[in-house]
This record gives structure tokens, sequence and C-alpha cells, in this order.
């Protein structure tokens, strides 16, 4: 349960465009977005940390934002499953819910996305907006993309030209070793790595790539064994949640000497991994680390609310884009708030962004961080381990961003 609090300081800029806002006819309307992700099974510590968020930014932005409105999230458990996901959804649609969101696995993403252009197409009137927070198959924004569908996080492909526009210029990263999960994102991670590194870096080697199956395996041993004998020095992994926690274990039971460069070590149980030894550097490609000050007021208040860590800055950027389209829309409805959310830029928390009217991509700049001890000028503590994700390096927008082949068709 969130409780009450005064508001957080919010970045200069949005905070001067929330001041300038007028005071519309939805003013006061309460807004319900409908959470579909696991809340149980192996991966229900992320999607519970992740609701968490979501209702935490909910209360901080229903307190003041440009459109007046107050927004409300219901969870609904996917348990991790495209099927289950189709059926929370049509519950969530049945309750008068006109706003869904979903992040954890692009097989589910994708599920939502196609029934909501159905039930868009079939019941207007009643239409039903996604905003996608975590689901990074670029397919979505491609040849899959829907007008109903926006993205808030970067996509596999964004990610991966950020990640190597680092990498390249790393003179230690000679034998790269790919460990990804086998479905979509992690097949992508491996394509678009071996693509875009040859392009970049043609002469470094790729000993090994290995894809093994989403939240199944319980121990990594042979997979580390095999990394070992191939000689890798860096290790490239697209992981999640215990799939990447626990091979960050078996590297440390192993003695493994390498750097790991990863997607998503910051989430839920992979930092306690991490503290407890890791040969290598540890780096992550993503929207926010631990070391920017605009994340800085809203994870100390989420650490000390729930004694956890704030770390999916979509869930900020979400709710900022819904409220600076109903602003602009002067409404709540679904069609009018879509059709101004296509294209539109506002201010998240990690600068301007803009959401490509094309295929409904974010664009926004994201950050190379290393894994290091807290320091007096960076003293965040992940998941209370004393460390924490500080920026290395900064990537613009326009860096990494990815051109689409979305023919969107409009209402």
């Amino acid at each position: 349960m969130i409780r009450h609090s005064k508001p957080l300081a919010l970045p200069l800029a949005l905070t001067l465009a929330f001041a300038a806002g007028s005071v519309f006819a939805q003013a006061g309307q309460t807004v319900k977005i409908g959470f579909i992700d696991p809340l149980s099974g192996p991966f229900a510590n992320v999607g519970q940390n992740q609701l968490k968020g979501w209702q935490f930014m909910a209360e901080q932005l229903s307190k003041k934002n440009p459109a007046g409105v107050k927004f409300e999230i219901v969870a609904f458990d996917n348990k991790g499953s495209p099927q289950e996901s189709l059926t929370v959804l049509r519950a969530a649609i049945d309750q008068g819910i006109r706003y869904v969101t979903q992040g954890n696995g692009s097989g589910a993403a994708a599920a939502i996305s196609d029934a909501v252009q159905k039930h868009n197409d079939r019941t207007p009137g009643k239409e039903v907006v996604f905003l996608n927070y975590a689901a990074v198959d670029p397919s979505l924004t491609n040849e899959r993309c829907s007008y109903w569908h926006f993205r808030l996080d970067a996509d596999t492909s964004m990610k991966m030209e950020a990640l190597t526009s680092y990498m390249k210029d790393q003179p230690d990263v000679k034998n790269v070793f790919l460990i990804n999960q086998n479905y979509a994102h992690g097949q992508q991670v491996s394509r678009y790595f071996k693509d875009t590194m040859a392009r970049k870096r043609p002469d470094v080697k790729i000993v090994g790539d290995d894809l093994h199956p989403l939240g199944q395996v319980k121990d990594f041993a042979p997979f580390i064994a095999k990394i070992k004998a191939s000689g890798a020095d860096s290790i490239v992994t697209g992981n999640w949640g215990q799939d990447l926690t626990l091979l960050v274990k078996a590297a440390n039971d192993a003695g493994l000497k390498a750097s790991f460069y990863t997607y998503y070590a910051g989430v839920s149980g992979t930092p306690t991994a991490l503290a407890a030894g890791v040969g290598g550097p540890v780096r992550q490609v993503g929207i926010l680390d631990n070391s920017m000050a605009s994340v800085v007021a809203f994870q100390n208040e989420y650490k000390k609310r729930f004694n956890d860590d704030w770390y999916t800055g979509q869930t900020y950027n979400g709710i900022a884009l819904l409220a600076e389209a109903m602003a602009k829309a002067k409404s709540v409805d679904p069609v009018k708030v879509a059709a101004a959310m296509s294209g539109i830029k506002f201010m998240g928390f990690n600068g301007e962004v803009e959401m490509r009217k094309t295929d409904h991509q974010l664009q926004q700049p994201m950050v190379i961080s290393e894994w290091r001890k807290a320091t007096a000028k960076f003293p965040y503590s992940v998941e209370n381990t004393g460390f924490n994700f500080q920026s290395i390096k900064a990537i613009p927008s326009f860096i990494a961003s990815t051109p689409t082949s979305c023919q969107m068709k409009r209402p």
C-alpha cells in the first residue's frame, strides 16, 4: 500500500511545464491503468518491484500534473504467460479499464498488442491503449507495429547500438561469449550484437553463442564451464531476473574472470549476487542508473518506503506521457489521448524525449553504467549491498536511434 507523503522534487523543466498547465474538463478524473505482468512464478520478484514502481509514480504525479487527473494502478497477474495475458486483458477491459501496461516478456507484449488492436477494430467507442514499458522486441515497432501500442523503453537494437558504441572503444574486448534466454529478446540480443560489432569492431571474435530456456535453468555451472573453456574475456547477455542472478552466482562460484555486458544487471536479485563477488567489471546499458541527479530523490523515497530499489524509469515516463497527452487532448478518452501521444515531445526524468510518430517508439538518451562501490558522492546502496551503478558513458538519443519499417495503419 502506498502511503501519502509530500510531493518529491520533479525535474525542473517538468515542474515548470506542470505549473504552466491549464485546468481542463478532465481535471479531477481518475484514470485507471491495468498492470499486466508476472506477480507469481520465477519472475515474481521483478513484477512485484515494477508494480510498486508504477503505483509509486502514479501517486507522485497524481499530486501535480498538467492534465489535473489522478492515476490509479490496477494489478493483474499474467504469470509470465502470453495466454494468461489475454485472459487478464479481457478482465481489465471488462472492468472498464482503457489503459494497460506490460513489460516482462515480448511474447506477452505481442499477444496484448494484437489483442488490443483487434478489440479496438471490433468495438469502436471502447478503445484501449497499450503502454509497453519493457518488452523490447524490435518487431513490436517494426513489422508488428500498432497505432495503439506505445513503447516506453529502448528496444533491443537501440540498446545494442548504445552498448557497442562503448564496447568498440574497449581494447580488452577481444573474445566475446553470448549467452541469452531462448525467446525473441535473447535471440535478438545475440543477432544484433553480432551484426553491430561486425560493423564497428570486425576484429572481435564470437567464441560462444548459447541460448537456454527462459526461467527454467536452476544451475548455470555447465554454461560457465563452457565460457571458461572458450577463453572469453567478455560476456554479453540480455538475461534478466533469476536467469541473470543464477548466471552471476555460477560465474562467482567458478572464479570466472571476465567482464559482463548486460541489459538488466540492476533488476531485482542480481545486484545481491554481484555484491557476493564477480571476476570482472559489470556494465549495463539502460535509461537510468543510480548516479543520475534526476533519479536520486525518487530512488531514495522508494527505498525509504519499500526497502527496495526503483530501477524502472519507464514508470515515470509513462505517467508523464499520459499526463502531457491528456492535457494536450483536453480529455482522458483513449482515442484523443492516443492521437496526442503520437509524435509528442515531453520532459521525462532523463531529459526531453519524443514518442516517434512513425512507430510509437520513445526516443530518449541512454547511459552505460558500471557496478561500483558506493561513495560519498554516490552513496546509494542497491539492495543494501554498499554498491551501485555509476555512469561511465552518456549516449545521446540520436546515437542509439534505429530506423523503423513500421507501416502504421491509423484510425
